[in-house]
């Protein structure tokens, strides 16, 4: 009995009556046991599930991660539906490269990047776009509370001193 008919790119099994792919709309080969394998490394296994429409276009930001563990699951998401994407530590934050603390963003190119904002809002990983974020923590509040507090004490450092005198 013949090998089984198999896609040299995709490598699904096909019946000895096919003759392409319906998958990839490659011509099919009759192929043994080390085509049909395991991908060699972990790298080629992940580079197998890109889907190449959403490689073009410059890099985007798409999301965030409090630290690189939570990237990384943003980025595995992302990966299961055939979106590539990179982690870059977000610009800002103090802390040497080898540790996995701080911030990280995740980059897609821009053609894939309407899909992942769906597989993100689906998750609930990220806000629809032009929702505020109302994040006590930020900078910009922690300083203007800052100022809040610092001139209702001279006010009444100012009060105190008028009615002394």
């Amino acid at each position: 009995m013949a090998d089984p008919l198999v896609c040299p790119v995709c490598h699904r099994r096909y019946g000895a009556g096919e003759r392409f792919c319906a998958e990839c709309a490659m011509p099919l080969t009759y192929a043994g046991l080390a085509v049909l394998d395991e991908p060699d490394t972990a790298a080629h296994g992940r580079a197998r599930k890109v889907k190449k429409q959403f490689t073009e276009g410059e890099l985007v930001r798409v999301a965030g991660g409090r630290n690189q563990a939570e990237a990384e699951f943003i980025q595995g998401m992302l990966l299961e539906e055939g979106v590539p994407s990179m982690l870059r530590r977000t610009r800002g934050f103090d802390v040497p490269d080898m540790l996995a603390a701080g911030p990280r963003d995740v980059m897609v190119p821009a053609s894939g990047a309407p899909i992942a904002r769906e597989i993100l809002l689906d998750a609930e990983l990220v806000k629809p776009e032009g929702e505020q974020t109302a994040r006590g923590d930020s900078p910009s509040r922690v300083l203007l509370g800052l100022m809040a507090a610092c001139t209702l004490a001279a006010l009444l450092a100012w009060v105190g001193t008028e009615l002394l005198s």
